[in-house]
């Protein structure tokens, strides 16, 4: 057996071996996946409605984000309108005397 035949066998080798902890360690995700979806009360079998509740959520979070963007936006409209109007009562007062 020549030394390059050696080599070939060393790497087929280490192939099937790497072929079987990829295989492995996809069943072990897949175990996980589905003791986490269990575990929150879902069926992993029912991917649509996964992936519908997964989107509302999206669709939640992004409209609390846009609704305090909002309320931001009012606060500090109400603070410069606050502000315009004691500078403008002030302004005024100072030209009525």
């Amino acid at each position: 057996m020549t030394e390059s035949e050696i080599r070939e066998i060393i790497k087929s080798v280490l192939h099937e071996n790497a072929d079987l902890q990829r295989e492995q360690f996809d069943q072990v995700m897949l175990k996980t996946i589905s003791t986490i979806l269990t575990a929150f009360g879902m069926d992993e079998r029912d991917r649509v409605e996964i992936r519908a509740d997964l989107a509302h959520l999206r669709q939640w979070r992004k409209s609390t984000e846009s609704v305090k963007k909002a309320g931001w936006i009012a606060i500090l409209g109400v603070l410069a309108s606050g502000l315009g109007g004691v500078l403008w009562l002030g302004v005024k007062t100072a030209l009525g005397k």
